[in-house]
């Protein structure tokens, strides 16, 4: 048999596109506005040292800051303190994109006040608080947000369900069965009460500074966790926890708590957290305690 003429023979794929191609399907919901195929190579090589540097300029990025809007357009949601609705925003969206982007690259952005109100809890007759930031100020949390996630999704613990992508209730619920089938049979339900608002802001900064050593980004974040709060006609700044109805206050939920599913791991604890709900289960004897976070 003869060879193919080299004109018929299919075009061979370097390896390098094989390998580039591989990364960017294990990251496809890595936003690609940010996170390129180098930049994910590197992710999952691991940068020099850990952390990462020169990320504000991905943060004000104007085809990230573009990406961030569509995801809260998405979501919808009310007016924050400036009245400047979704709708009002995208009337003058690149303008506004613009100039988000400027104030971000010169350092003067600053976030506005949060509007709080509060709403029915459910399946209680307690109310829960609502924080609803300005549409500018969700834009730019999406866009740290798209920056930041990554970053920590990589070491994230396997028995954390909450907020994290290609994760929901259903994948926890689906280990908390194959435990029970294992043979754990002691539940412990267990809920951090205020959980969001009583996040210490010291102790979360300093485990997003073991990954994060840009210091504008560091900024951008301490200024969304003091960001005022408007209640009524009561204006104050919160000393703790994360912004309420913010964009990035779920990572941030996981970045505090990824320390909590390390120590219960290494102390020989099985465990399946949801957010900041916990269900610790069933102990088996020959296996030890378990404990499952649901």
């Amino acid at each position: 048999m003869t060879d193919q003429p080299t004109e018929n023979r299919p075009a061979a794929v370097p390896s390098e596109a094989k390998q580039a191609g591989e990364v960017r399907a294990r990251w496809a919901w890595a936003e690609p506005a940010v996170w390129t195929e180098r930049m994910l190579t590197a992710l999952e090589q691991g940068v020099k040292g850990g952390k990462w540097f020169s990320l504000i300029d991905k943060v004000q990025a104007l085809p990230n800051l573009r990406r961030a809007f569509a995801r809260v357009k998405a979501n919808g949601g009310a007016a924050g303190v400036d009245h400047v609705t979704v709708e009002e925003f995208a009337g003058h969206l690149e303008a506004n994109l613009e100039k988000l982007s400027r104030r971000l690259a010169d350092g003067s952005y600053r976030p506005q006040a949060v509007r709080r109100v509060w709403i029915p809890k459910p399946g209680s007759k307690e109310k829960r608080p609502l924080g609803i930031p300005t549409v500018g100020d969700r834009v730019v949390q999406a866009a740290l947000r798209a920056v930041l996630e990554p970053i920590f999704e990589r070491d994230f613990a396997a028995q954390s369900y909450g907020f994290r992508p290609g994760r929901g209730c259903k994948d926890a619920l689906r280990r908390v069965d194959t435990l029970l089938k294992q043979g754990y049979s002691w539940v412990v339900d267990a809920d951090l009460k205020s959980y969001f608002d009583t996040i210490p802001h010291q102790e979360l900064l300093e485990r997003v500074k073991t990954k994060v050593a840009d210091a504008r980004v560091l900024n951008l974040l301490e200024a969304f966790l003091r960001q005022g709060v408007l209640e009524e006609m009561n204006l104050w700044t919160p000393e703790e926890g994360t912004p309420q109805g913010g964009v990035v206050s779920p990572l941030l939920s996981n970045i505090y708590l990824d320390a909590l599913d390390g120590h219960l791991a290494t102390s020989g604890y099985e465990m399946v957290r949801y957010a900041d709900d916990c269900a610790p289960r069933a102990q088996r004897a020959e296996k030890g305690p378990m404990c499952v976070t649901a």
